[in-house]
């Protein structure tokens, strides 16, 4: 998320409570989390494994829960719980703002989009030109629609990221969402199909993709252009999709991963790790597709062997 106005880190060690390690009058310009920070971004980082990443991104200003040395052109704020820190500074920058209409005020739609009624159009959404948008498509704050675009009826887009920490047993505790869902320029969406805000970055989908109905999004993942995604395709959270993938239904992708441009995932594959592109895959977990039918194949003659093994001993 990137900020109306810079804030000087004092301002902000004065909210959360937190020890400056550092210039105080640093600014910072952006939140977000390790894995999209820029220059100027404020991030937090509270388990060892993930110190030196957070130490050696981009991120200007980093809330920590330990003393450490500060790197140079850096600066640290030392708190005892840096997730709480950040999310209360996340709910003070960007609150909840209830909505009292069905098109809010401050939202911008095109020339030419066809808004279908019993469509819910939220606070500060950008909407192009020429798009049509179907009958009870709900569509969240901040959320940002192309040129061209079509989304068919009772889709949500720009839902709140599926991202929550655990604290205590049995509770979880919930990270306000202040990111976005940008859909671009010639995309077509089915009916029934959701599609996360980033939880402070954005989820992104390409120009040119499609997307049939029943398909989930998840917070942060970026969809290439002239991306095909069948119906019931399911992709977690900060997942990179590249260009011209195709996705037939039933898929299920894995968070953090990489789908190379040209990939082509076929029916009912679960993917658990990053895949090159211009290959196709199958199975679960996915490996390319000649491969797992090749195993198919040899596990079909499995009762046949045993048979035979039977019959030596």
């Amino acid at each position: 998320m990137k900020l109306k106005q810079p804030i000087k880190l004092k301002e902000i060690a004065s909210f959360v409570n937190a020890k400056i390690i550092g210039d105080p009058d640093m600014e910072i310009t952006g939140i977000n989390e390790i894995h999209k920070v820029e220059e100027g971004d404020l991030t937090y980082v509270d388990f060892h494994k993930y110190y030196n990443m957070a130490l050696e991104s981009a991120a200007s200003i980093i809330i920590i829960d330990k003393m450490v040395e500060c790197p140079d052109g850096k600066a640290l704020l030392v708190s005892d719980d840096p997730f709480t820190a950040y999310n209360s500074l996340t709910l003070k920058l960007r609150p909840f703002k209830s909505a009292i209409q069905s098109i809010s005020e401050s939202a911008q739609i095109g020339p030419g989009a066809i808004i279908q009624p019993n469509v819910f159009i939220g606070n500060h959404v950008k909407i192009g030109k020429n798009c049509i948008i179907h009958p009870n498509v709900t569509i969240y704050d901040y959320s940002e629609i192309g040129d061209n675009t079509i989304i068919h009826a009772n889709t949500v887009i720009g839902s709140d990221a599926f991202y929550f920490k655990g604290r205590e047993e049995g509770h979880y505790e919930k990270m306000h969402t202040v990111g976005r869902a940008i859909i671009e320029d010639d995309v077509e969406i089915g009916s029934c199909c959701t599609i996360d805000s980033g939880v402070s970055g954005d989820t992104i989908i390409g120009e040119g993709s499609k997307i049939d109905n029943l398909v989930h999004i998840g917070h942060g993942t970026v969809i290439g252009k002239n991306c095909l995604m069948a119906a019931q395709v399911a992709i977690a959270g900060k997942t990179h999709i590249g260009n011209n993938v195709k996705i037939y239904g039933k898929c299920g992708i894995s968070k953090d991963l990489v789908v190379g441009d040209n990939a082509i995932i076929l029916a009912s594959s679960n993917v658990s790790k990053s895949l090159e592109g211009g290959k196709t895959y199958f199975g679960t977990p996915a490996v390319e597709a000649k491969q797992a039918w090749k195993e198919l194949a040899m596990l079909r003659h499995l009762p046949e062997i045993w048979e035979k093994l039977k019959a030596t001993t």
